[in-house]
């Protein structure tokens, strides 16, 4: 059994930024900015047809966010609370931040633990 004991001064809880298993990263609004802004060029690699959220939309999701990190999603033509659901019950089953969401596209970022690819700026200065 691996048991660690913290160093004095630090603290149990993650960071803002960072991801612990099955966990979505907890992003600022300046990490979102960040992010929406890499996302711009995107296209959507997952596309929700009208069978919805399925096994397969979500492992097919599971699997481009481990490749890319930061993904769009593409919602069929549902009405807004609908989709809005869709998406966050997408990013709660994926442990992935819902970073922006405009009419029926959605951005989520979930990063590697193992090697991210995508550095994300620190949180608020001010913070």
């Amino acid at each position: 059994m691996n048991t660690r004991t913290p160093r004095p001064g630090s603290s149990s809880t993650p960071a803002k930024g960072t991801r612990t298993a099955g966990r979505a990263p907890i992003l600022t609004e300046r990490q979102r900015r960040y992010l929406r802004g890499l996302a711009h060029s995107l296209k959507p690699v997952i596309r929700l047809g009208s069978a919805g959220l399925t096994a397969g939309v979500t492992g097919e999701t599971e699997r481009a966010l481990h490749d890319h990190e930061l993904i769009k999603v593409k919602a069929a033509g549902a009405d807004h609370e609908t989709r809005d659901a869709t998406f966050g019950d997408l990013a709660q089953q994926t442990a992935s931040a819902l970073v922006q969401r405009i009419g029926n596209v959605a951005v989520l970022y979930r990063p590697r633990a193992d090697m991210p690819r995508i550095l994300i700026p620190a949180g608020d200065p001010q913070a």
